[in-house]
């Protein structure tokens, strides 16, 4: 999904990527997610003043709530 949401924000679909790297589980498994996209994109992703990314997140959070897992989205460069 994540992957969907940003190959549809920026000007090279082909080089977006999403990791799944596993925390440590303390109460609730937390699964983080590292979203790379081109360098010209970055700012696409994140938006003005991370609205964006913010909406992406809310999006991720509501998704991931229902499956009863937190999910947290890095975008790393």
């Amino acid at each position: 999904m994540v992957r969907w949401i940003a190959g549809h924000l920026v000007d090279h679909p082909d080089e977006v990527t999403v990791s799944v790297v596993r925390g440590e589980p303390a109460k609730t498994p937390i699964t983080v997610l590292e979203l790379r996209v081109h360098p010209e994109d970055m700012g696409q992703v994140i938006g003005k003043q991370g609205r964006v990314a913010k909406a992406i997140r809310t999006v991720l959070k509501a998704a991931s709530g229902r499956a009863g897992r937190e999910v947290r989205l890095e975008i790393v460069e």
